[in-house]
């Protein structure tokens, strides 16, 4: 594992020296074998590039790189760059959030400085084959604060009025609510329809793939 770079500039020259490179080619200098699909190891991608460039939270509740308070997130992109799916950005608190803000919130904090590394990802590509794109830093501008924190009050609101069962993916411009989950029989407590307790499957926020889409033409011009 590499040592947490001592700052941002050399966290970008590690992304820099990577870009190019297969995820193939970046396991083998690592000494690292790939699954042969993500279908059971979803998250090994980010695991190898968390490796690689040294974040150091592991599983704590902060962000990857936690003394520059950068968070990484890999962004699978088709050929014409256009994101593949939604961003996982943290599990959604289900019980005990009334009073709960949006400047106190876990989702604010992990969207307060990102690092998002493009990945070549279509499903007709082998993941060996997968190409590391252009890693880039956003932090969101008052607008995008603005839309984050809209979507994220009136899901929190819904959560808290018994109405989780109602939410969908459709909810929210830029952020959203979907179950994350391994199987359906992992559920968690939540509040019903009439304040009572009930289990339901953990929810967790993404960023919709359209926002993402217009962070890398944001970026790259697209």
């Amino acid at each position: 594992m590499s040592q947490p770079p001592k700052n941002t500039a050399e966290l970008l020259e590690r992304c820099y020296l990577i870009a190019g490179l297969t995820l193939g080619q970046l396991a083998e200098q690592c000494q690292l074998q790939l699954p042969a699909n993500l279908q059971r190891e979803k998250g090994s991608v980010g695991q190898l590039l968390e490796l690689v460039l040294g974040a150091s939270s592991g599983s704590k509740a902060e962000p990857d790189f936690p003394h520059l308070g950068i968070e990484l997130k890999t962004l699978p992109v088709d050929r014409f760059g256009k994101p593949l799916e939604s961003t996982y950005v943290c599990v959604a608190p289900l019980t005990d959030v009334a009073g709960l803000h949006w400047q106190g919130s876990w989702v604010c904090r992990k969207l307060s400085q990102v690092l998002f590394v493009p990945i070549l990802a279509e499903r007709t590509i082998p993941l060996a084959e997968r190409q590391i794109g252009t890693a880039f830093l956003w932090s969101p501008d008052a607008e995008q604060q603005a839309l984050l924190r809209q979507d994220w009050e009136e899901l929190m609101e819904l959560i808290v009025l018994g109405g989780i069962d109602q939410i969908k993916g459709a909810h929210g411009k830029v952020l959203q609510l979907r179950p994350k989950a391994a199987n359906s029989k992992a559920l968690t407590s939540a509040i019903g329809a009439e304040g009572q307790p009930i289990q339901t499957l953990p929810r967790g926020f993404y960023l919709k793939a359209s926002f993402t889409a217009s962070l890398l033409a944001r970026q790259f011009g697209a």
